[in-house]
């Protein structure tokens, strides 16, 4: 029964809309209605600007840190931060509270992964920065940085966070997968202030 609870309660804790309720609350906008239409980061910060697009970006990460707490918090223990986790994932990508439309993944299981694996998040982060200090792409970032958290499991973790990691992989890239058709042809929007 608590794993039922921890799964509903973390795909609830990731279906809250950060970006739709900045952009409403602060700003007038819904934010599904510009740029790429994605309830994320990424569209906060090209949409509504710095402080939005940081306040969003935090909230989502903190998203995926206590969906993946929960279970400890509960006394279930550390090891079932996935069973919370996941779900939180999954709804940022497909949120009831937002007609199950949200964002790509990325922040909320940068917060997953952060609880359960701070350093392989820690040192993605680096990646992701160098990356789109190179590329100018934040989504060609995104996708490295996960590929580079898996690379992390793969050599330092176990089995099953290795699974997970490239679950995540493939679920980033599938969300990503428009992202990667306008990289190939050229159309990609590169980010200007770094």
């Amino acid at each position: 029964m608590l794993i039922l609870v921890l799964i509903v309660l973390g795909y609830l804790i990731g279906s809250i809309p950060s970006a739709l309720i900045v952009g409403k609350i602060g700003y007038g906008v819904d934010i599904r209605e510009h740029g790429s239409g994605n309830l994320g980061g990424t569209n906060t910060f090209r949409t509504l600007g710095k402080k939005a697009g940081i306040i969003v970006l935090t909230a989502d990460i903190l998203k995926g840190v206590l969906a993946a707490a929960l279970p400890y918090l509960s006394g279930a223990g550390y090891e079932y931060a996935l069973v919370a986790g996941i779900p939180a994932v999954l709804g940022h990508c497909y949120p009831v509270f937002a007609g199950f439309r949200g964002g790509k993944a990325v922040a909320t299981s940068a917060g997953v992964l952060l609880f359960i694996t701070p350093i392989g998040v820690l040192t993605a982060v680096v990646v992701f920065l160098m990356t789109l200090y190179l590329s100018k792409w934040v989504s060609l970032s995104s996708i490295l940085a996960a590929v580079w958290v898996h690379t992390f499991e793969i050599i330092w973790g176990g089995k099953l966070m290795s699974f997970v990691t490239f679950a995540l992989v493939l679920f980033i890239i599938y969300a990503h997968r428009q992202n990667i058709e306008r990289i190939l042809n050229g159309s990609e929007r590169k980010v200007t202030w770094i």
